[in-house]
C-alpha cells in the first residue's frame, strides 16, 4: 500500500515537474492563433520571418546605412536620436521571437549575424554597413565582428551585456563584478548558463524572485535612468516595454535571449581580431560609470584586451544614457564621422 502511494506521489511528480519545466508552444504571428502581422518582413532562408522598420533619411539618400540590434524586452522600435544633418538611415529589427519576428528555436550568438547579414543583403544596403548593438543587442554586434566582419563598415556597442563565462575573464574580476549584482540576478543568470532547460520554471514560478528587470525593481536603475525613462513616457517613445514585443511568447522572447546571450559561446570575444586593420573604419564601445545591469568593470578589462576597440565611458551615467539629450548625436558622430566626444558627461 504505502509503495503504491509512494508511486502515485512520484508520477505526480514528475508529471507537475514536466509541465512546469515545459514552455508553451510560441503564438506566431500570422498564424490563425497568433498576433496579426502588421509590419513589413522577410522571408529568410531557414524560412523564418525578420520584421524590420526603416527611419532617419530615405535609403537612397542616406551618406550611412545603419542597423540596429535592440535590447531585452525591446524591439524593432528601438533608434537612435540624431540630427537630420548626418544623414543617416536606420533599418531596426525585432531580433528572433521578438515583436513580429518568427521564433527560432535553433537561436545562437551566431545565427544573430546570420539574420543581420540576410536582412542586410535582402534590403539592399550594400556591401558594407554599421552595425549598433544596444544592451542585449551587443552580442548581435558581437557576432557580427566574429562572423560577418568583412560586411561592417563599423559598429558600435551601447552598454553590451557581458557574459562572466567569456574564457579570458579572471574568476576574481568576474566574481567581485556580479557580486554586486542582485542575489536574484545571480541565480537567474546561473541557471540560464548551466542549467537552461529550468529557466523556463525560474522565470515563471511565484516562489522566489527571478530576474530583477522583468519586475521593474527600481534597485536597477539610477536616477537618470529613471528619469529618462519618465521623459520617454510622456513622449510616447516607451514601446520598449510594451507587450507587443513579447507578444509570441516571453519564452521566445526573453528567455531564449538569456539562453543564449548567457549560454556558453562559440567563440571567446576577447580573442577577436580588428576588422579594421587599415584604421578603414573603427568600433567603438560606450559605458556608463553608474551601471547597475552591466559592470563597468569588465568592460574596462575587455577594452584592455581589444585596444583596438574605442572605450568611452561616460561618469554619472546608468543603462540607459544613449537616450539622454545630445548623447545619440555623439556616439553616432564618433562612429560615423570620427569626431572625437568631449564634454561627454549626463
Amino acid at each position: 500500500m504505502i509503495g503504491r502511494i509512494a508511486l502515485v506521489l512520484v508520477v505526480g511528480f514528475l508529471g507537475w515537474a514536466y509541465q512546469a519545466m515545459t514552455p508553451p508552444p510560441p503564438k506566431i504571428c500570422g498564424t490563425p492563433n497568433g498576433p496579426p502581422v502588421t509590419s513589413p518582413r522577410i522571408r529568410l532562408k531557414d524560412g523564418r520571418h525578420l520584421a524590420y522598420k526603416e527611419t532617419g533619411v530615405p535609403k537612397e539618400k542616406a551618406k550611412f546605412k545603419i542597423v540596429l540590434a535592440h535590447g531585452f524586452r525591446s524591439s524593432k522600435a528601438f533608434t537612435i536620436p540624431v540630427s537630420p544633418e548626418v544623414g543617416v538611415y536606420f533599418l531596426s529589427f525585432d531580433r528572433a521571437g521578438y515583436g513580429e519576428s518568427d521564433p527560432n528555436p535553433k537561436r545562437t550568438v551566431k545565427s544573430e549575424a546570420m539574420d543581420v547579414e540576410e536582412l542586410a543583403d535582402q534590403l539592399e544596403l550594400g556591401p558594407r554597413f554599421y552595425v549598433v548593438g544596444m544592451s542585449m543587442g551587443g552580442y548581435t554586434a558581437w557576432s557580427c565582428l566574429k562572423y560577418i566582419p568583412h560586411r561592417l563598415a563599423g559598429l558600435a556597442l551601447i552598454a553590451p551585456v557581458i557574459n562572466r563565462w567569456w574564457p579570458s575573464f579572471p574568476a576574481d574580476l568576474t566574481r567581485n563584478a556580479y557580486d554586486q549584482h542582485l542575489v536574484q540576478d545571480r541565480w537567474t543568470l546561473g541557471i540560464a548558463h548551466y542549467a537552461p532547460s529550468f529557466l523556463y520554471w525560474w522565470m515563471t514560478q511565484k516562489w522566489f524572485p527571478s530576474l530583477s528587470i522583468t519586475q521593474a525593481n527600481p534597485q536597477m536603475f539610477t536616477q537618470q535612468d529613471k528619469e529618462i525613462f519618465q521623459k520617454m513616457i510622456v513622449v510616447g517613445a516607451h514601446s520598449d516595454f510594451e507587450d507587443e514585443t513579447r507578444q509570441q511568447g516571453e519564452y521566445e522572447s526573453l528567455h531564449r535571449d538569456l539562453k543564449v546571450g548567457f549560454g556558453k559561446w562559440e567563440f571567446d570575444p576577447m580573442e577577436l581580431s580588428n576588422p579594421f586593420p587599415n584604421n578603414e573604419g573603427s568600433v567603438h564601445l560606450w559605458q556608463g560609470h553608474e551601471d547597475r545591469l552591466v559592470p563597468f568593470e569588465l568592460q574596462r578589462y575587455v577594452s584592455k584586451k581589444l585596444p583596438w576597440i574605442k572605450y568611452h565611458e561616460i561618469p554619472n551615467a546608468g543603462h540607459l544614457f544613449v537616450f539622454a539629450d545630445g548623447v545619440g548625436d555623439i556616439i553616432l558622430r564618433a562612429l560615423l564621422l570620427g569626431e572625437e566626444p568631449t564634454n561627454l558627461s549626463t
